[in-house]
């Protein structure tokens, strides 16, 4: 078969920021659906309410840059739309959502959680018993820290912090000293709790932080009456270019630029529902701002809108504090203890066994104990030479990865981490961590200036009688064990020698400048990822053209690549059926006739965040698998360094085909489809047997090659991984039988 190439306008794609405010609009449907667990619901609120935060920080920032300055975009959008438009386009949609989200809050967790004995007071309606108890930890705790800051030409605006949580007020003069009225402002104290117990250690009823400051604003503003008072919460442009400037150390130039974002342009202004209209006029002539009441001050409205006026508490992120607070394990998802990996028997012999075969983990369900292990187990092993890692997020606070790589350095063994220290929004932890990494007597090294280096890799070489062995571990997620436990991945163990050829390679490109290597297993970008994954897709369009049998599966976090997307819009058109899992943005419109009629698009959105990103091309002994660091768009194509690694265990593939992608095809409880308009739907029911991908994969029954209690026997507790006295020592790879599908 034979089709003359197709040329694709505008209206074949879905606008970026648009497809991913679908994708928020995914989690707060988590929030609104009364099968999932009060508190559970309550989270998603939460996670709804901080991923519009970074959006705004992030992707409205760089637009409002190209509509109003001089910014020019550095991925134009294939459907055409300019930025402005797109910035009325978002604050329409925008709108929506916060709409929905504050009606689910008012109109249904709060009525739940009252319901459950679980409170949030007004200080206004407590009584005196209570309010005693409120007055002390306000006089103890609340008011030292407090800072009542009036604003007149004596005292002019302070600058409002990102997202900090502000009061402001109109005042009157009664007494004494001062204009006989004025506006004034007070920080919530972003250092305290945000919920406060109405009596203390009380865990189910609590009053607002800002609440009851702003029951006190007489004691703060004395001599003056308050005229009314509202709250208001600012976010500003956080997307401080990281990468453009040479500088001669970037550890001191991040740092520089880090403390400069908090001086940075407001793009949004949330305010409390019923703020004075003069009030609301100082704070957006203040930030200048775009705001489309009428006589509301600012810059001119191009029915552009960027105030948002909210019935309920700012900044429900606060809800994580709340359900880390409340201690009712009724009102959450069932508490899971992730299983000993299926491919993995005896972490004792975790090297041997890696010698022996490659050995799949998938995260949460499969425990990420054997990942610390790998590196802890190296750091103890005086058969180990050497260890070799990239960071890119890992744990706050005392990250068991960092430690082991301080010990393994203080152990005398040759360690070197690659830090990226331009992982969005956690530079500051990254910093930290490789100050501390370089006092241990790590080798330290911060990737290219103009890249970030995303890939997920980690390798030990170890010295076993006359010969030095390479083990890797690749990845799809980061090696964060927090996130481990909420974010789906995959990570491959191997000792296969060309495979860790390859990854000696990388690191001596991310180290050293290192080039010409001929890569035989990895895809790496920015060189070859780009490339490969074309080629990939065109081979199933020409073997389709052929007649030949032909499938794309790609399972991935967003899709927005143009060249990518006309790929997999030309193998649709000569006959390769395609689907597509793809969790948050998809640029490409399935469904269209004539051009994408093969291809099906699905999320799903659930109790994990979908993290793994899989690659299927073929059927049959041609189909070629591949897991990566990235996904289809251009920044991880061209401004990243990524990682693609095939899967060529038989066993290991059938898994992830038969179990691990076949699961989640067939779910029909939180899959949404993609429709040609961007707008996505659940599928029909049809009388089909629920099915739930998250929750069959959590509770699938143990591995039928040894008992669960076999298994358990020879599985470490926690003690026994971070006892610095137990016995770490590996032995050499055991001689046996290798597996009949290796």
């Amino acid at each position: 078969m034979s089709l003359e190439p197709q040329t694709y306008s505008a209206e074949h794609f879905i606008n970026r920021e648009l497809s991913w405010l679908e994708f928020n609009a995914r989690v707060l449907e988590e929030a609104e659906d009364a099968s999932n667990p009060l508190l559970e619901r309550a989270k998603f609120l939460a996670i709804f309410a901080s991923n519009l935060d970074e959006f705004f920080m992030v992707r409205v920032a760089g637009l409002r840059e190209q509509a109003f300055g001089e910014l020019l975009p550095q991925d134009p959008p294939a459907d055409g739309v300019k930025p402005l438009v797109q910035l009325q386009r978002i604050a329409a949609r925008t709108e929506q959502l916060v709409g929905q989200q504050y009606a689910c809050w008012n109109q249904a967790i709060v009525p739940a959680l009252a319901a459950a004995g679980i409170r949030l007071h007004k200080v206004a309606a407590l009584e005196a018993p209570d309010l005693k108890s409120l007055d002390k930890y306000f006089r103890q705790i609340v008011y030292p820290v407090l800072t009542p800051m009036a604003i007149d030409p004596a005292h002019p605006s302070p600058r409002f912090h990102n997202r900090g949580l502000y009061l402001a007020a109109r005042l009157e003069r009664v007494s004494g000293l001062g204009p006989a009225r004025l506006f004034a402002v007070v920080q919530v104290p972003q250092v305290l709790p945000r919920l406060v117990p109405v009596v203390e250690d009380d865990k189910q009823n609590f009053v607002l932080l800002e609440d009851l400051v702003a029951s006190r604003l007489p004691d703060l503003f004395g001599g003056y009456r308050i005229l009314d008072h509202g709250t208001f919460r600012i976010t500003r442009d956080m997307d401080v270019n990281l990468l453009e400037q040479e500088a001669d150390d970037l550890l001191r130039s991040i740092e520089s630029r880090l403390r400069a974002r908090q001086r940075t342009e407001a793009v949004r202004l949330e305010i409390s529902a019923g703020m004075h209209p003069a009030v609301r006029k100082m704070l957006v002539t203040e930030e200048e701002l775009h705001d489309s009441t009428k006589g509301a001050g600012g810059l001119p409205s191009a029915d552009y809108n960027e105030v948002y006026a909210v019935e309920g508490p700012l900044d429900m992120t606060c809800l994580h504090e709340l359900i880390s607070r409340i201690d009712r394990k009724d009102l959450r998802d069932p508490p899971f203890v992730p299983r000993p990996p299926e491919d993995l028997y005896d972490y004792r012999e975790l090297f041997a066994e890696i010698a022996d075969h490659d050995i799949l983990l998938h995260h949460p369900y499969e425990s990420f104990a054997p990942v610390l292990d790998f590196i802890q187990l190296a750091a103890r092993d005086p058969q180990v030479l050497a260890i070799k890692q990239t960071l890119y997020r890992t744990s706050g606070g005392d990250s068991p990865v960092i430690r082991a790589l301080a010990e393994a350095a203080e152990n005398g063994k040759h360690v070197t981490a690659l830090v990226e220290l331009k992982a969005r929004f956690d530079e500051a932890n990254n910093i930290t961590w490789a100050r501390h990494l370089e006092r241990a007597g790590v080798h330290v090294v911060f990737g290219f200036m103009g890249l970030k280096t995303h890939g997920k890799v980690a390798m030990v070489v170890r010295k076993e009688g006359k010969k030095v062995r390479r083990y890797v571990h690749l990845s799809t997620g980061n090696y964060n064990p927090n996130t481990a436990l909420v974010y789906s991945d995959l990570g491959l163990f191997t000792a296969d020698k060309v495979m860790a050829d390859d990854v000696s390679a990388l690191f001596n490109f991310l180290t050293g400048y290192s080039q010409n290597h001929s890569w035989q297993k990895l895809v790496i970008a920015p060189t070859d990822l780009k490339r490969r994954t074309l080629e990939l897709i065109g081979e199933q369009t020409r073997r389709a053209r052929e007649g030949k049998k032909t499938r794309i599966l790609a399972k991935l976090n967003s899709l927005v690549d143009r060249q990518t997307i006309e790929a997999l819009y030309e193998a649709s058109r000569a006959g390769v059926p395609i689907e597509l899992l793809v969790r948050g943005i998809c640029c490409l419109r399935p469904g269209l006739p004539g051009i994408s009629e093969n291809i099906r698009v699905t999320s799903i959105v659930d109790r994990f965040l979908e993290h793994t990103r899989i690659f299927v091309f073929g059927e049959g002994t041609k189909q070629q698998i591949f897991l990566s660091s990235a996904d289809w768009m251009p920044r991880n194509f061209d401004r990243r360094v990524e990682v693609m690694f095939p899967v060529e265990d038989e066993k290991i593939r059938r898994r992830i085909i038969d179990e691990i992608i076949a699961i989640h095809l067939a779910d029909n409880q939180r899959t949404r489809i993609l429709q040609p308009d961007g707008t996505y739907t659940r599928p029909k029911s049809d009388g089909a047997e629920p099915r739930r991908a998250q929750q069959d994969l959590l509770f699938m029954p143990a591995p039928l090659a040894s008992s669960c209690e076999e298994r358990e026997a020879n599985w470490p507790n926690t003690e026994d991984r971070d006892s610095p006295d137990g016995d770490r020592e590996s032995k050499s790879p055991k001689k046996r039988k290798r597996s009949a599908t290796k």
